[in-house]
């Protein structure tokens, strides 16, 4: 039963929606029904891609035309989900509503946010999304056969898996939450995937990481397509879980997996429209294949960066990436410096430190604190508690565009800062220096545009506030020696153990070394955002035909993986015409 301000909110949210079908009806301008600082997003739906119009002087008229092109119809407020509501976003209040309509092409969603004012309601953001293409045949269903010679599921699944007389029509390097949330999505539509990944076991990518590593946000953002975590699990999930998680999802969903496979290079054949991919297995084996698509899932944490350190070259000590870290047992009552100040320093320092170990961290940057529990989860908050359903709070998550996620963070940022001030004022007196982020956007921010630079506390902090974890800062050292560092005040410190976390190289340096540098210049920048206020080059075409590219949080491989399947479903000539 709806009450009078829901109800109020329905009937704005159908009136302007009236509008918009009157005004595209009539030809006329859209910029009435807007607000000046106004966005459109669009994902695949209209545009074919992920863009985002901003501005009242270019995204109506954008809009107007993309819906002319792609031949709208039905467009109309969804009565089966999210119904419109009066709510706060990014410091306004709004009326938000899902949205429905149908193109050419496919099934589309949305979401609008409306801003009722005194000249009356006006949009400030509407988001449109391709969800489903027209014209797809249903895949087979498996059968009984009558001969009972004729091969089983597993016989067929083996057969699959082989390539023996085929090639894949995709490729997807990296067998992490990002590779198999892109290759569940292209399963569902029939495309022929096959995932690479060069260690020995399905998940391993996570099994072999650091001892303690546990995801940092809750469950409830972290569920991969198709196939929730179970409701036994715990808010925070240990890495071995989520390891034979993935090793479950495999087999579960049927994706062609190779272990212990690794790309090598590949080259585009422009005539043939596909890749020739040298891939090379552990025992020395090597296979060429000819996928027409090559996705990168490495992940921006695949291949460890050890900076060139001057004078580090003195130190007798082993000096390990914090990839190749694992347990800290050996090093109890020994000194051990770790460099860098995210999450996994952190983790690891606290685990050495439970460990008995002498622990220096070395600050290079000012990095972001935040409190696992509950600050850090506030900038998921459209996933916390009850609510909608995962599928709608997934269409909500991706309805921001980039200006509203800012704004929205920014507000978050100071309420942490304000409700953790007595935490934040002693890290500082323990020398810690801080960082909130570009503009004081948060960690989420941090995350989008370098892939790390900050670090959820789950106890390190305290330990540093303690003094039972050293810190000094990387500026104050003046040399390493064979067994330490020397500071520029003079005094000598131990170490005989370095732990590098220092980060991992960008994407497009892993493509640059496979692929060369004249494919490197044609994809571009990877990562961080472009001109059109999206992820650069993430889910979406790039200037390389036939190369694309996924990584992230879970949520945004759940997320942002189906248009990226959709996408190559189209240009394989899957669905209507």
């Amino acid at each position: 039963m709806l009450d009078g301000k829901d109800m109020d909110a329905a009937r704005l949210a159908e009136d302007w929606m009236s509008a918009l079908r009157g005004a595209l009806a009539d030809g006329a301008p859209l910029g009435d029904l807007f607000v000046e600082d106004c966005h459109w997003r669009d994902l695949v739906a209209l545009t074919g891609e992920m863009r985002t119009t901003s501005g009242i002087a270019a995204a109506p008229p954008a809009l107007a035309d993309g819906l002319a092109e792609a031949g709208v119809t039905g467009l109309r407020i969804d009565p089966e989900r999210l119904p419109a509501t009066r709510l706060m976003r990014a410091g306004r209040e709004v009326i938000e509503a899902a949205i429905l309509f149908e193109t050419r092409q496919g099934w589309c969603n949305g979401v609008i946010r409306l801003q009722p004012l005194d000249e009356g309601t006006r949009a400030w953001t509407v988001m449109t999304r391709l969800d489903t293409l027209k014209g797809l045949t249903q895949r087979d269903e498996i059968v009984y056969a009558k001969d009972v010679r004729a091969p089983n599921w597993l016989d067929n699944r083996e057969a699959a898996r082989a390539y023996a007389d085929r090639d894949p029509v995709v490729l997807v390097v990296g067998g992490g939450h990002a590779g198999l949330s892109a290759a569940a999505y292209l399963g569902e539509l029939g495309i022929d995937t096959l995932v690479i990944d060069r260690e020995k076991r399905v998940g391993d990518n996570w099994r072999l990481r650091y001892h303690n590593l546990a995801l940092h946000n809750q469950i409830g953002v972290n569920h991969m397509p198709f196939l929730p975590f179970p409701k036994t699990w715990p808010r925070y999930i240990p890495k071995d879980m989520i390891a034979n998680w993935l090793e479950f999802y495999t087999e579960a969903l049927e994706i062609n997996f190779w272990t212990e496979t690794s790309l090598t290079g590949a080259d585009w054949d422009e005539d043939a429209a596909c890749w020739t991919a040298r891939l090379a297995g552990a025992d020395g084996s090597e296979r060429i294949v000819r996928p027409r698509h090559i996705i990168m899932a490495a992940s921006t944490s695949a291949v460890p960066k050890l900076p060139d350190i001057p004078t580090l070259d003195r130190f007798e000590g082993p000096v390990v990436h914090s990839a190749e870290f694992e347990i800290g047992s050996e090093w109890r009552d020994r000194p051990v410096m770790v460099f860098g100040t995210g999450s996994s320093s952190h983790d690891i320092s606290q685990h050495l430190e439970a460990h008995g170990a002498h622990v220096t961290m070395v600050q290079r940057s000012p990095t972001m604190i935040v409190n696992v529990d509950p600050s850090a989860q506030l900038y998921d908050g459209l996933y916390l508690g009850d609510g909608p359903s995962l599928d709608d709070r997934d269409l909500l998550n991706c309805s921001f565009p980039l200006d509203l996620i800012k704004r929205g963070h920014q507000i978050i940022t100071r309420e942490v800062r304000e409700r953790e001030k007595d935490f934040y004022d002693a890290l500082e007196g323990a020398g810690f220096r801080l960082d909130w982020g570009e503009d004081d956007t948060g960690w989420p921010m941090k995350y989008r545009t370098r892939g790390g630079g900050y670090y959820f506390n789950i106890g390190c902090s305290e330990l540093i506030i303690d003094g039972r974890i050293d810190l000094i800062q990387y500026h104050d050292i003046d040399s390493f020696e064979a067994d330490g560092v020397r500071m520029s005040d003079g005094t000598h410190r131990p170490a005989e153990l370095m732990v590098m976390s220092t980060g991992y190289e960008t994407q497009g340096a892993l493509v640059r070394r496979l692929f060369g540098d004249a494919v490197a210049e044609r994809a571009g920048q990877v990562w961080g955002f472009n001109e059109n206020q999206e992820m650069a080059n993430m889910w979406t075409r790039t200037g390389q035909p036939g190369l694309w590219f996924t990584a992230g949080a879970f949520s945004q491989c759940r997320i942002y993986s189906k248009p990226l399947a959709l996408q190559i479903a189209i240009d394989e000539g899957l669905g209507a015409a």
